[in-house]
């Protein structure tokens, strides 16, 4: 009893301590991307409003107090552009969410990912992240697509000129103190109320919000063929998706900015099963968490748990206040103000590939990382797929190790790895403190140069240049110079 008195204590002291506009404003750093997915699947009717802000302000709570850094709570992109493309039901998107969640939660309860992360290269989950950042941009342009640089009554608050003049704004808050992604809310939810409740109401054809008490009242009982479809139209296609950005890549990502809080892959994978195992039930929109949100929040001022713990405060006040009705107030939020803040996001991301040879000073490994990345982001780029960038990016690295090594060299190191599976899944917490500085985490088997490096060719000389560290996480001292470069 008084370890959980003293435990409540400090935690409320941490969220006291960081209590500040800075975090407000890192609390809307993802909403460049949540909006116009679940404005989307909302007016097609593949989601539930209500459970959707219950369930998504729910898991916002419980990620930020138990990973404690700013975890994002996002749409599962992959299921949703399925989803809206091919007109699937309610029920299939329901059915897709839960098809991931399954097998993410299994990956995790089994310890499985940590061999998907462990056998996996650095310049492949920095490629990951490339990619998803330039999704990120690529939604950004989308967003604006439509816009002109004309104003008139039907655009006055949603046209190029904003989005220069936000740009502009943003750019030049970018390291101060000023709180942008709040300022930019506050001016683009003006810009929505305006023309929701004034003149334009009328012509705009949208429900106004109504107050009164709102619960997530749907229930989903989808079929055998809703399963069906949903999996393999919608979950197959996501699953790569989650296993690799949401989970491993976003890994890699709170170890480069929250260095004294690593996020276990397999804590990560069975908060990304529960949420939705539990909410799409409900027709609550399938969640995940991701690298790229991660990254909005913090470019935008998110430092700590309390960003994402007001953010769903906020998403579960509404919905228990406005539910559905806030759809039409949502659908005219500005998006050149939502492209800006997405754009942004996406930049801050593709910084954190610069980590990509921290720690190695062998030229020819860094031209090879450097192979391997861009290899990976492009085909993502290309293709659409993060699983087919991640098998590209793989088959490079394993070519050029290969060619490294030599064929025999390779196999002798492949086997050692083979045979060290057993011993590396009893490790079942991935890193642990050497002693040193919360920078100097190794992975269980780091100085034995076992995991993914014998697969690929990454010899015990290569981990003895960076001190044993490992490479995945945060991996030198020049990592903090790289971090506070984000702020």
């Amino acid at each position: 009893m008084n370890t959980l008195i003293s435990s409540s204590k400090r935690a409320y002291q941490r969220i006291s301590n960081n209590l500040t506009l800075h975090e407000l404003s890192g609390s809307l750093g993802d909403l460049g991307t949540l909006l116009p997915i679940m404005i989307s699947l909302t007016m097609t009717g593949q989601i539930n409003l209500t459970s959707t802000l219950w369930f998504g302000g729910i898991w916002n709570i419980l990620s930020g107090v138990r990973f404690q850094v700013p975890m994002c709570v996002q749409p599962m992109k992959a299921i949703a552009a399925t989803v809206l493309s091919s007109s699937m039901s309610i029920d299939e998107n329901m059915s897709a969410g839960l098809g991931v969640a399954g097998i993410i939660f299994f990956l995790g309860a089994t310890r499985t990912i940590h061999l998907v992360g462990s056998y996996t290269p650095v310049a492949i989950v920095r490629g990951i992240q490339l990619g998803a950042a330039a999704s990120l941009i690529k939604t950004a342009h989308n967003l604006i697509s439509g816009l002109t640089w004309t104003i008139s009554t039907d655009n006055w608050s949603d046209n190029y000129n904003w989005v220069l003049l936000s740009f502009i704004f943003v750019i030049t808050c970018y390291r101060t103190r000023i709180p942008s992604a709040l300022i930019l809310f506050v001016i683009g939810l003006s810009f929505a109320l305006i023309r929701m409740f004034g003149t334009e109401h009328d012509t705009l054809n949208l429900p106004r919000p109504v107050i009164g008490a709102h619960y997530p009242d749907t229930i989903i009982q989808p079929t055998l063929e809703d399963f069906r479809n949903g999996f393999v139209n919608a979950s197959l296609g996501q699953i790569p998706l989650t296993a690799l950005n949401s989970i491993i890549a976003l890994s890699a990502l709170i170890d480069d900015l929250f260095p004294d809080h690593h996020a276990d892959t397999a804590t990560i994978s069975m908060s990304i099963g529960v949420m939705n195992l539990i909410g799409c039930w409900f027709g609550s929109m399938p969640f995940c968490h991701g690298s790229g949100g991660l990254a909005g929040q913090f470019r935008f001022g998110a430092r700590s748990e309390v960003s994402v713990i007001i953010l769903g405060l906020s998403k579960l006040l509404l919905g228990i206040l406005f539910g559905s009705s806030l759809v039409g107030l949502l659908e005219v939020f500005p998006k050149s103000i939502l492209s800006v803040m997405l754009f942004i996001s996406g930049i801050e991301l593709a910084s954190a590939a610069r980590a990509v040879n921290n720690g190695i000073h062998d030229e020819k490994k860094q031209k090879e990382n450097w192979t391997i990345m861009l290899t990976t982001m492009g085909v993502i780029i290309a293709y659409s797929n993060v699983g087919a960038g991640f098998v590209a990016g793989f088959v490079v690295a394993f070519l050029l190790s290969v060619q490294r090594l030599g064929v025999r060299k390779w196999y002798v190191s492949f086997i050692q790895g083979i045979e060290d599976i057993p011993s590396k899944w009893k490790h079942q917490d991935a890193f642990v403190y050497t002693g040193e500085s919360a920078v100097g985490k190794t992975r269980h088997g780091d100085l034995e140069g076992s995991e993914w490096q014998p697969l690929l060719g990454c010899s015990n000389s290569d981990l003895s240049k960076t001190g044993g560290r490992t490479i995945i996480g945060a991996i030198s001292n020049s990592n903090t110079s790289s971090s506070s470069s984000l702020h």
